[in-house]
């Protein structure tokens, strides 16, 4: 988005056009009540689904045994000049309908991530708009083995390392504390790790949170914008590893969110307690009160004031830009 609103900006309207005819596109709100907007002014919610089953052919809007291991709901508010990012843990115990056309109570409790598994997108819609009561606008699956070519297009990126691990995923690599340049097969392994540290999924997920941040920022640097094989290079490659909604438009996003920068990002985590066992599975419980609260302040546009209440500053990228 970050590079196409430059784009946008420069007047390249046939190629931004030509790449969102590129994009695949499903329909996850196909079986849902309501319909979704066809413009972006406004207030805007998008859910970011990520895959890391590696198995890019796994449909991706009906059930079957792709599995979200990233959630994020993305909330720009109505200035456009900022986003919120708020990663929603995939082992999140939530209550999960029993089709996407059902009321939010009928069905029973589970993982949040198994609602894509059951129903694929528009079940996890569904299952995401009751947990948070906020209404989704477009939806976007991420392949997260296509963000190697997304990351080589780039020239690699510089990630923060807090502890020297060994990848559990062969070629068994070492990560070395520290500030580390990694090409797209180094970052995708990095992010991907979790055994070996204390917070398990929740350290994985916050890796996934800075490979993103390092991603726009690079996309967004005068390098990439300045070299035309290097920025088509990294535009096609994104346009490879996603799959978004029939009213997804690249235009009209380029357009409105041309401001967005990196440093405008805010990851948050959705509130939780923690890690229990409930019926013989770890689970993660979600801080009801919290993040009732949060989700409330996504869906009424006060998300900043919310976030100043209780959120500290993101920290800067490893890279100090």
């Amino acid at each position: 988005m970050l590079v196409l609103g430059l784009l946008a900006g420069g007047g390249l309207w046939l190629y931004v056009r030509g790449l969102d005819n590129d994009l695949a596109r499903t329909d996850p709100f196909s079986e849902l009540a309501g319909g979704r907007p066809k413009s972006v002014s406004g207030a805007l919610n998008i859910l970011l689904v990520g895959s890391d089953s590696r198995d890019p052919d796994a449909p991706v809007d009906q059930s079957s045994k792709w599995r979200a291991d990233t959630i994020i709901v993305m909330h720009i508010p109505a200035s456009h000049d900022k986003a919120y990012l708020v990663s929603v843990p995939r082992d999140l115990y939530v209550p999960i309908p029993e089709n996407a056309k059902a009321d939010c109570g009928s069905g029973e409790r589970g993982k949040i991530n198994a609602a894509f598994a059951f129903g694929g997108l528009p079940l996890a819609v569904r299952t995401v708009e009751c947990f948070t009561d906020v209404r989704i606008d477009h939806v976007m699956a991420i392949d997260f083995a296509g963000f190697k070519e997304v990351t080589d297009a780039l020239g690699g990126v510089d990630l923060k390392v807090e502890r020297n691990i060994t990848s559990i995923h062969k070629p068994y690599r070492k990560f070395t504390k520290g500030v580390n340049h990694m090409n797209g097969a180094e970052a995708l392994d990095w992010i991907r790790q979790r055994k070996q540290f204390p917070d398990g999924d929740f350290a994985r997920m916050r890796h996934q949170q800075e490979f993103l941040r390092a991603l726009m920022d690079k996309a967004a640097s005068s390098g990439t914008l300045t070299s035309p094989g290097k920025l088509n290079a990294f535009l096609k490659s994104v346009t490879g590893a996603v799959t978004v909604d029939e009213g997804f438009s690249l235009v009209d996003m380029a357009v409105q969110f041309r401001n967005l920068r990196g440093e405008n990002l805010q990851f948050i985590t959705s509130p939780h307690n923690g890690s229990e066992t409930i019926n013989g599975e770890s689970v993660v419980v979600s801080n009801r009160e919290k993040a009732l609260a949060m989700y409330k302040a996504m869906a009424s546009d006060t998300m900043d004031a919310w976030v100043t209440a209780n959120v500290s500053p993101t920290p800067k990228p490893a890279n100090g830009g």
